[in-house]
């Protein structure tokens, strides 16, 4: 069932942030996508999709940043990555189950697309470079997180908020300069830290003049000895 939908849809034709594998779809496609599809808003903590739902669409994100996460068995949030617009949510569930097995909630003010799951299904099966395209998305994030998850793993308190810092960096905001999207908390359970120690490695960094740190601003100063700090662990 698709939220209600916002006035004077951009058709999918004249879309101009189409994903790359939307990008290969010929002008047929695009008009089925078009017919079974909608878009849609969501505010700042607006939850898109919750763990356990059924698949029923498959959401596009046009525009903001979102985090996937799931909940332990204490009920403790465990973020698992930040996605970037002109992503696709809930692909790893759509190949894998029906029910999602992630949540997802709006970092910023988002806007996304409902597109039906069968007419998505019938594009890959039925056009190649469509489902080639899909799959490289879904394996680069797939390597981007087990590399990350591998490497924190494997690092002390420093080299991980060291690690989240070059994440923000170099994968969500390709700039050295940026706002991280979300609470100290949150960025303590993305790596697996404490609110209280991620506070105090940000605060070290800062008077170490590596960071520049204003709330939430964040402004990278010595990228050579971040990446030092992320090596050494």
């Amino acid at each position: 069932m698709f939220p209600d939908p916002l006035p004077l849809k951009t058709h999918c034709r004249d879309c101009k942030v189409k994903s790359c594998a939307a990008a290969v779809l010929n002008a047929a496609e695009l008009d089925k996508v078009n017919e079974n599809s909608r878009e849609a808003e969501f505010k700042k903590g607006d939850i898109i999709i919750h763990e356990g739902s059924l698949n029923s669409n498959i959401i596009y994100l046009k525009s903001g940043l979102v985090k996937e996460y799931v909940r332990t068995s204490t009920q403790k949030e465990q973020i698992l990555q930040i996605v970037k617009k002109f992503s696709y949510l809930g692909l790893p569930s759509l190949f894998g189950d029906r029910v999602n097995h992630y949540s997802y909630a709006a970092l910023e003010d988002i806007k996304v697309c409902y597109i039906d799951i069968s007419v998505f299904n019938k594009l890959i099966r039925e056009n190649g470079e469509f489902a080639y395209q899909i799959l490289v998305s879904v394996s680069r994030d797939s390597l981007n997180n087990f590399h990350r998850f591998m490497s924190q793993s494997q690092k002390k308190t420093y080299g991980k908020v060291a690690d989240a810092l070059l994440y923000f960096a170099r994968i969500i905001y390709e700039a050295q300069e940026f706002e991280i999207p979300f609470t100290r908390q949150e960025l303590a359970d993305l790596i697996g830290i404490s609110r209280e120690s991620a506070t105090r490695v940000l605060l070290k960094l800062k008077d170490d003049g590596i960071l520049s740190v204003d709330e939430r601003h964040v402004q990278i100063n010595d990228l050579d000895l971040l990446q030092q700090i992320s090596r050494n662990g």
